[in-house]
């Protein structure tokens, strides 16, 4: 059996990535009491179920009491023969706010003598013992829903067993994404916005792609990069890393990075790998 643990904190998304693992086929219980995971995936396994996957949303609202030891029940589930990853769902503080004062929903965690970004503070404290554990980070800042149910379709439960690889393009002026494991820049290279005919396109447009294949070092930058990950991502994935993501930045995430993103997945496709590609800043 495969078992899924989704947690983050509230507003970071949870309840679309939960219905994606339903869309899916999966088994899904939300806002489980940590101690009873070694109960709930022993029934489960049970011939009368025989459940094959399962998702389990955890977060703050748990017994307090149990979430100090999520380590030593999640021990206790992998010695059943349960097969575990840990998915951690968050974004911004000022996201998480801006997302609680739009829908007007209540913090779970709020009351009369908490605030709400007090309230959001310390459920990112009581949560650190499951996201230190996470085999995947998902920085949903810059997620809407249906791209969130996407990311978890395409890369989380549609895996397959090999290391799942996310290039992102991302710009510096809006700081490196959480989720990243390894970042790369990009500024190196010339910055097309300083050319008024160049500005309104993007890394994936011919114009772009034609003035940094120009550039003297462009072509030096990428052998680079696609030289480290072709030499290291077999030992991370030999090392049992379930997932990586390589982040490219430049200064606005428009051009650069873009580019050197599109470039390296095809170069990597031409090697065996099959890297989704996600560019943060632009709208599509």
């Amino acid at each position: 059996m495969k078992l899924v643990i989704l947690s983050g904190r509230s507003g970071s998304g949870k309840t679309t990535a939960l219905q994606a693992f339903e869309d899916l086929g999966y088994y899904c219980v939300d806002n489980l009491p940590i101690g009873l995971l070694p109960t709930l995936a022993s029934q489960l396994q049970e011939e009368t179920h025989n459940v094959a996957r399962v998702a389990v949303g955890i977060d703050a609202r748990n017994l307090r009491s149990q979430l100090p030891v999520f380590d030593a029940i999640l021990q206790q589930v992998k010695s059943q023969g349960v097969a575990t990853e840990i998915i951690f769902l968050d974004a911004h503080h000022d996201t998480l706010l801006k997302r609680f004062s739009a829908t007007r929903r209540r913090h779970p965690l709020s009351d009369q003598d908490m605030s709400l970004s007090e309230a959001i503070e310390h459920e990112g404290r009581l949560l650190e013992c499951i996201q230190a554990a996470a085999d995947l980070l998902v920085d949903t800042d810059h997620l809407e829903p249906h791209t969130l149910r996407n990311l978890i379709r395409d890369r989380v439960a549609q895996r397959g067993g090999r290391l799942s690889l996310l290039l992102e393009s991302f710009g510096f002026k809006n700081g490196v994404p959480s989720d990243a494991d390894l970042v790369m820049d990009a500024r190196v290279l010339p910055n097309p916005h300083w050319d008024p005919l160049l500005r309104p396109f993007d890394g994936r447009d011919l114009p772009i792609i034609e003035f940094l294949n120009a550039q003297s070092n462009t072509a030096l930058l990428l052998d680079d990069i696609e030289r480290l990950l072709l030499d290291w991502l077999p030992r991370y994935e030999a090392n049992d890393r379930t997932y990586m993501t390589v982040a490219v930045g430049c200064t606005g995430g428009q051009h650069r990075s873009v580019f050197v993103v599109e470039q390296l997945a095809r170069r990597l496709e031409k090697s065996g790998w099959a890297p989704q590609v996600r560019h943060l800043q632009l709208s599509s």
